[in-house]
């Protein structure tokens, strides 16, 4: 019966790491104990019983964890609202050297893959870190 512990092994491995979240990796671990089981017993029932329990424990004792540890989204904050928005040039913005934009009442850093002179209407494609990239604005 060992043998047929360790195939379910496998494929709830396989079926975990073809998953995006945890679904099987607690049936899993309840297999592995299955399998050392029937290395003590010939008992089916008994392996059985051993790998409800042990996939329900780790279950309970993990899936707080995994809570915890998961990867929060993203959580957009009031600097976001700049995106999408016409800005006045403040500071000449070379290719290669950053100028500055005002946006919403505020002065930002900003860079642009072309030359855009003071004055200029620039619109907000995104924030890079502490700097905004912009485009002239299309009239």
């Amino acid at each position: 019966m060992a043998i047929n512990w360790f195939i379910a092994f496998v494929i709830l491995i396989l079926i975990e790491l073809f998953t995006v979240n945890l679904v099987t990796i607690w049936f899993a671990i309840g297999a592995i104990a299955s399998l050392l089981t029937s290395l003590y017993t010939y008992s089916v029932f008994i392996q059985l019983i051993v790998f409800i329990v042990v996939s329900i424990v780790s279950l309970i004792v993990t899936k707080p964890l995994i809570k915890k540890l998961k990867i929060r989204e993203f959580v957009p904050t009031n600097s976001d609202r700049v995106i999408g928005e016409v800005a006045t040039v403040t500071k000449a913005i070379e290719k290669d050297k950053n100028g500055e934009v005002k946006v919403l009442g505020n002065i930002w850093t900003a860079c642009s893959d072309s030359k855009i002179a003071v004055g200029a209407k620039v619109k907000v494609l995104a924030i890079d870190g502490v700097k905004l990239i912009v485009k002239v604005e299309e009239e």
